[in-house]
């Protein structure tokens, strides 16, 4: 196959540029916002370009993933303008080229619509533009009968996560600070709860619901969750709490349930990772 994978120099976008690379032509769609030179993997070609230029290209491809968007919930409240232009200006361009191509589509949803009764959605420039891009994705595809799928991720980790900046994840934070013997600070309350799933798995489920999966809703979390104080007690006695951010969910909905009847099961634990890097 001929695979297009938008945002494939990020963290989950290089894993599974590597996944098919040896058995697939694959290229890389970034613009370099989150994504690293560094995250570049053997025979796969990278564009270095926007999204919203997609149209530019030819359209030849039989498998699309789109997961190239603006991905943190707290920090997109400090670049409101920016994230909805980030966000929302490609969407359509993307819908339409998958179209030229006859291709199927794998959008990367965020499973922030789930939140706190799914209120989570209204909180935050980053939630509520992966909500709409959600149901435009559905409508969109399902008027011109696109095969598509819509998928959600629950806190992943794993190699290649960014430990530093703007698009630092809590257990690569968390790592960070214990190595270097400095003080892992919480967002206040801490008794938030998350579903850490690893990268490895997290590939897996995306690969099955790409060759099988038709339609919205499928998550893929790992079904045991931590609160964040759990989890940096695991790390680290030494702990800061700081203030509290409006859009930082409480709690999520899990929705694995289509991603487990392709036969997808989670295979590794965070415990055990968090054991093997302290």
């Amino acid at each position: 196959m001929k695979i297009l994978i938008i945002g494939g120099a990020g963290f989950i976008g290089s894993h599974l540029c590597e996944s098919y690379a040896n058995d697939h032509i694959v290229t890389s769609l970034d613009n370099y916002i989150s994504g690293k030179k560094d995250n570049h993997v053997h025979d796969v070609s990278y564009l270095d370009m926007d999204a919203k230029n997609i149209l530019s290209l030819k359209a030849d491809y039989d498998l699309i993933f789109h997961l190239g968007e603006y991905s943190r919930v707290e920090n997109s409240l400090q670049k409101i303008d920016f994230v909805l232009k980030n966000n929302l200006s490609p969407i359509l361009d993307i819908l339409q080229f998958a179209k030229k191509s006859n291709a199927k589509l794998i959008y990367a949803g965020s499973s922030t619509k789930f939140a706190d009764g799914g209120e989570n959605k209204f909180k935050s420039p980053y939630a509520f533009s992966k909500w709409q891009n959600s149901e435009l994705v559905k409508f969109y595809c399902e008027a011109y009968n696109i095969k598509y799928a819509i998928t959600y991720f629950y806190n992943v980790y794993g190699g290649r996560e960014n430990s530093n900046g703007e698009f630092a994840t809590v257990i690569a934070k968390f790592l960070e600070r214990k190595k270097f013997n400095k003080r892992l600070k919480i967002t206040r309350p801490g008794t938030q709860v998350r579903n850490f799933t690893h990268i490895d798995d997290t590939i897996d489920a995306l690969k099955l619901i790409a060759a099988n999966g038709i339609g919205d809703d499928y998550g893929i979390a790992n079904p045991k969750s931590y609160s964040i104080n759990e989890v940096a007690n695991f790390i680290s006695e030494d702990i800061e709490y700081v203030h509290e951010n409006a859009a930082n969910r409480l709690s999520s909905s899990i929705i694995s349930e289509k991603t487990i009847n392709l036969g997808w099961a989670p295979k590794k634990e965070l415990e055990e990772y968090i054991k093997s890097k302290v």
